[in-house]
């Protein structure tokens, strides 16, 4: 009889819904994408942060758009006490009363930093880069200096652009016509032209790298992060400074979650990242631009496209676009840009 309770209890337990391990009882929790983007945030910051202040760092891990929808259903009692995202979408958790200010007390390295990396009162910028054009020398025999050359006819059939986020040609196809991302619609004929030029359309970083290394997507509008990645594995791809309109800036921020009990913490972890030291690492691990402007940058990347060293180079070298136009107008950016563009 025992045996056949002990045999009841077992399958009981076995029923039961698997919960997930608890976190510990003091961590700070970190949103962030995964991959590369989650093991040097880690490795640069979180363990730097662990050892200046003790508190371990946790990890929830995912995609810029399935982060903020679970941030919305935690609303008021966050499951993380501090994200990372892009700073248009940002402004979509600012609007859902998402973010707490951000104590500018608390954050003394910001003084050093970017005016540029300032994208609001909620959210501060970790570092920066540019989609920009990005093509092989060895499979595209003529030079490539600015954006409008990608609508040559020579380069027909091997374009390949990012589907998830159109913004940024679609800000470019805009500004060509005279208008920008608040009255994009200037650019729409522009847009259609290059319709027949396209190859490919990706939909993440593995697949964009992944069409430039086979040559099916030889000349793209690319993150200049991948770029750099593609260089280090030997690819010679070349990272073009467009000389008529400049590269569209991203800047990845950081934020305190409205509703979070360690937002000490969480400030003491921005302020880590924001110092020369941790920005200098940043800029090694990620190949991404430093925010802090007193940050080293190696020779390898000084003056590439998306590495922003000085006051000047900011203004000058990259297009930031309004957040809030950006954010307000990417649903329909990607609706028009799939019916017009990707379908065939």
């Amino acid at each position: 009889m025992r045996s056949r309770l002990a045999v009841l209890l077992l399958v009981a337990l076995l029923a039961l819904p698997m919960v997930p391990p608890a976190r510990a009882q003091n961590a700070l929790v970190v949103s962030v994408w995964g991959g590369n983007w989650k093991d040097t945030v880690d490795r640069v910051i979180g363990k730097a942060f662990t050892a200046k202040t003790g508190i371990p760092v946790e990890y929830e891990v995912g995609g810029t758009i399935d982060r903020l929808a679970k941030a919305r259903v935690a609303k008021g009692n966050p499951l993380v006490d501090l994200n990372f995202t892009t700073t248009h979408v940002a402004r979509l958790y600012i609007s859902d009363g998402l973010y707490d200010k951000l104590d500018m007390a608390r954050l003394p390295a910001s003084k050093e930093i970017a005016k540029e990396a300032f994208r609001s009162d909620s959210h501060i910028g970790s570092w920066a880069y540019v989609y920009t054009v990005v093509y092989r020398p060895d499979l595209v025999k003529e030079d490539i200096t600015k954006w409008s050359d990608l609508w040559k006819p020579s380069l027909k059939g091997k374009l390949a652009l990012p589907d998830f986020d159109p913004s940024h040609i679609i800000t470019i196809a805009a500004l060509m016509e005279g208008g920008n991302e608040v009255n994009w619609q200037k650019g729409e004929a522009k847009l259609k032209q290059l319709k027949e030029s396209v190859a490919a359309f990706y939909s993440t970083d593995a697949q964009s790298q992944d069409l430039m290394k086979t040559g099916q997507g030889p000349v793209q509008v690319m993150l200049s992060v991948n770029a750099y990645h593609l260089q280090e594995q030997g690819i010679a791809v070349k990272v073009v400074q467009p000389t008529d309109y400049p590269g569209v800036v991203g800047i990845d921020t950081m934020a305190v979650m409205a509703g979070t009990k360690k937002a000490e913490a969480a400030h003491q972890f921005i302020n880590l990242a924001l110092s020369k030291e941790i920005q200098t690492e940043l800029v090694k691990a990620l190949r991404a631009g430093p925010v802090n402007l007193g940050a080293t940058v190696p020779a390898s990347l000084k003056g590439q496209p998306g590495i922003f060293s000085s006051t000047a180079e900011w203004k000058e070298r990259g297009y930031i676009m309004n957040d809030e136009a950006r954010a307000k107008n990417l649903p329909g950016w990607r609706e028009w840009f799939t019916a017009n563009i990707v379908k065939k």
